[in-house]
C-alpha cells in the first residue's frame, strides 16, 4: 500500500505540471484537450493536491493513519475511468496526434485501469493482517464534524450533479463546461466528499491530517488559479461567491488539521492487554513489509 501510494503521489505529480504549468498547451501536453485555462489549472491543482494526500498516506506510521487516502484514491480514478470511456472518442489516441502525446493518452488509459483494481487488491490484502485500531487520541471539535458535514453535501450535491448530468447542472459551476470536464471537476468533487465523510468516520485528529495537507493544498493552489484565470467566472453569481466560500473554509479547516495533528508521530499511548503501552517510536515498518521490535504488544495494525 505504501509503494503504491507512493507511485500514485509522483503520477499526479506528473498530472498537475500538465496542466496547471502548461493549461493552454494540453492538445500537445495532456491526454484531451481542455479548452478553458481555468479548467485546467483547476484540475492541476486538485492532482497537486492529491501528492499531498497521497504522500500522508504512505508515510503513515499505523494504517488507522493512512487509511484515509485509501477510499478517495478508488472513487477518484474509478469515476476518471468512468468519465474516460464515456468520452473516449475526445481522447488523443489518433494518429493526427504525436507520438508523444498518444504515448500521453495510452498511458492514461492504463494508470486509471490499473489503480482501482490494485487498490483494491492491497486494501483486503491490508485488511487481512494482524492488528487492531489503536482508540482515538483527540476527538474532533464539534465546528470541525459540522464543517466536514457541510463538505460533504455541498460536494456530493454538485460532485453527482456535474458527473451524472453535466448538460442539467452547467449553470451550477462558476464557469463554463464541457459535458467531460464536468465529469472530471465532478469525479474531484465526489472524491472530496468521500475523503469528508471518512475524516467524519474516523473522527480523531491525527487520522485526518492527510486530508488537512490536502485542503490546504488545494484552497492555495485554486487560489492561485483564480488570479490565473478567474476572469472566466461571473464575480456577481451565487455559484462563484459559493466557491470562494468554500476554499476558504477548506483552507482553515487544512491549517487548523496540520497544526492540531501536528504533535510527535511516536509515542502514542495505546491500550493494549497489559495496560497502557507505547506504539515503537522508530525502526518498525520497512517498506513493503512490517517489521517488529521484538512484537507488536499494543496490537496495533501496522500500513504494510
Amino acid at each position: 500500500m505504501r509503494r503504491l501510494l507512493a507511485v500514485a503521489a509522483v503520477l499526479v505529480f506528473l498530472a498537475g505540471v500538465q496542466l496547471f504549468v502548461f493549461p493552454t498547451r494540453t492538445e500537445e501536453y495532456f491526454s484531451w484537450t481542455i479548452a478553458s485555462p481555468m479548467t485546467a489549472v483547476f484540475l492541476g491543482a486538485a492532482y497537486w493536491s492529491a501528492v499531498a494526500l497521497e504522500v500522508a498516506g504512505a508515510q503513515a506510521r499505523t494504517w488507522v493513519n493512512g487509511r484515509i487516502a485509501v477510499p478517495t484514491v478508488f472513487v477518484f480514478t474509478t469515476l476518471t475511468l468512468f468519465a474516460t470511456l464515456l468520452h473516449l472518442d475526445l481522447f488523443h489516441f489518433g494518429a493526427q496526434h504525436s507520438v508523444a502525446t498518444q504515448a500521453v493518452t495510452w498511458a492514461w488509459m492504463a494508470i486509471y485501469l490499473a489503480v482501482p483494481v490494485l487498490m483494491v487488491v492491497i486494501t483486503v490484502r491490508q485488511r487481512r493482517g494482524p492488528g487492531k485500531d489503536p482508540p482515538r487520541t483527540q476527538r474532533l471539535p464539534s465546528w470541525v464534524r459540522l464543517a466536514l458535514l457541510a463538505l460533504v453535501l455541498i460536494f456530493g450535491i454538485v460532485g453527482l450533479g456535474l458527473f451524472l448530468a453535466p448538460e442539467a447542472t452547467a449553470t451550477w459551476w462558476p464557469w463554463q463546461l464541457t459535458p467531460l470536464t464536468s465529469r472530471a471537476v465532478g469525479a474531484w468533487l465526489i472524491s472530496l466528499a468521500v475523503a469528508a465523510g471518512h475524516s467524519l468516520i474516523e473522527n480523531d485528529v491525527a487520522r485526518i491530517r492527510p486530508l488537512g495537507a490536502t485542503a490546504a493544498v488545494f484552497s492555495v493552489l485554486e487560489g492561485v488559479a483564480l488570479i490565473r484565470y478567474g476572469g472566466e467566472l461571473d464575480w456577481s453569481s451565487l455559484p462563484a461567491i459559493g466557491y470562494v466560500a468554500v476554499l476558504a473554509c477548506l483552507l482553515v479547516l487544512g491549517i487548523w488539521a496540520l497544526r492540531a495533528g501536528g504533535a510527535p508521530r511516536g509515542g502514542r499511548s495505546v491500550q493494549g492487554a497489559g495496560g497502557d503501552q507505547n506504539v515503537a517510536d522508530k525502526g518498525d515498518v520497512v517498506i513493503g513489509r512490517v517489521e517488529q521490535r521484538p512484537a507488536n504488544p499494543a496490537g496495533v495494525d501496522q500500513a504494510e
